[in-house]
């Protein structure tokens, strides 16, 4: 079975053999059938070839990038796919992480292949928003970010806004979006004699998705705590926020969106996070995780201690560039100590 992201969201992949052997059709179409999308969501997806393969992709890179952002804590962003469906349908702050990540993934991969001509029904970003433009020409080809947050907007439509764990749901869905949104540069090109830059080529370009995931972890890090004024299991009423230590008076609804969720570009969750110290339903524990032992070990060891392991490795060394093309290492072997968690 291959890695996923999500649970029930649209952005997950099914084990690829359980496409049925009798499905034939255009190639696209059997990518489109392999993923768990709902009827509007595959009819998106099989009207232009490129989406499925965008949507494929999207899924790696949030896959990957959530991998790299935690890989020294405790939850580790583990895809087992019971584990990740179970974190979904809770509302910790790693559950907001993976809404967020999924959503920014798929309007990056989105407005990228936009711009690198693989898609039937978007090219470059079209229209040219920029302030000064006395001597500038719109040129280059840039990110379709108008596209893609259409795309996405549609794909993922309205979800039910019942009850409060939907709304934080969809907000922070939006957050991924918006980081994006906020991370777009323009990259200009000089044109004229000897470069005297009388004329600028000017395009639009989204951040790498590395410096996105850096920025959402750095909003799951300061994730902020919401309430229902009323009542959580029906989720009607408002939607109030309590930061910082805990209050001994509920805390006060924020006004918002409808007068339900704060406009904010913070993530939020509303409920504490599992220790993931221990296997559970939410994460196989840390028992033999690889650890740092001047870094992480006493964290995601959670107290347990940690083993020593020696041994010898042997990496290139010395290495020099011979003229024309081609690098001479020598190999060197040394001893180094592996820190491992205790049961």
């Amino acid at each position: 079975a291959r890695n996923m992201l999500t649970g029930n969201e649209p952005l997950s992949i099914l084990p690829l053999n359980s496409l049925p052997e009798e499905n034939v059709g255009r190639a696209h179409y059997k990518l489109c059938d392999r993923l768990k999308l709902e009827k509007k969501q595959r009819r998106m997806c099989r009207r232009d070839p490129g989406v499925a393969e965008t949507l494929r992709e999207a899924i790696t890179m949030s896959a990957l990038e959530c991998q790299y952002q935690f890989r020294f804590e405790r939850w580790n962003c583990t895809l087992e796919g019971r584990h990740r469906a179970n974190i979904l349908k809770r509302g910790f702050k790693e559950t907001a992480f993976l809404y967020a990540v999924s959503s920014a993934g798929l309007t990056h991969a989105m407005a990228k292949a936009c711009s690198a001509g693989r898609m039937e029904r978007c090219t470059c970003d079209e229209a040219p928003d920029l302030e000064n433009r006395k001597a500038w020409q719109w040129g280059g080809c840039g990110d379709n970010l108008k596209y893609a947050n259409k795309f996405v907007k549609d794909f993922l439509g309205k979800r039910s806004n019942k009850d409060l764990r939907a709304r934080v749901d969809m907000h922070n869905t939006n957050v991924g979006m918006k980081v994006i949104k906020a991370g777009v540069e323009t990259t200009c090109k000089c044109h004229g004699v000897s470069g005297s830059c009388t004329v600028q080529t000017c395009w639009r370009q989204l951040l790498p998705f590395h410096e996105i995931g850096k920025q959402l972890k750095s909003r799951y890090e300061a994730s902020v705590k919401v309430g229902s004024s009323t009542n959580e299991a029906t989720g009607e009423g408002e939607i109030s926020t309590g930061r910082g230590l805990p209050q001994p008076e509920p805390p006060q609804p924020l006004p918002g969106l409808n007068d339900q969720i704060p406009r904010t570009m913070d993530l939020l969750h509303i409920e504490d996070s599992p220790s993931f110290c221990r296997p559970s339903k939410y994460s196989s524990g840390t028992a033999a995780r690889k650890c740092y032992k001047d870094k992480n070990c006493d964290a995601i060891c959670c107290g347990r201690g940690h083993n020593t392991q020696s041994r010898e490795v042997t990496r290139p060394c010395q290495c020099q560039v011979r003229w024309c093309c081609y690098v001479e290492c020598k190999q060197c072997t040394q001893r180094e100590e592996v820190y491992t968690c205790k049961g």
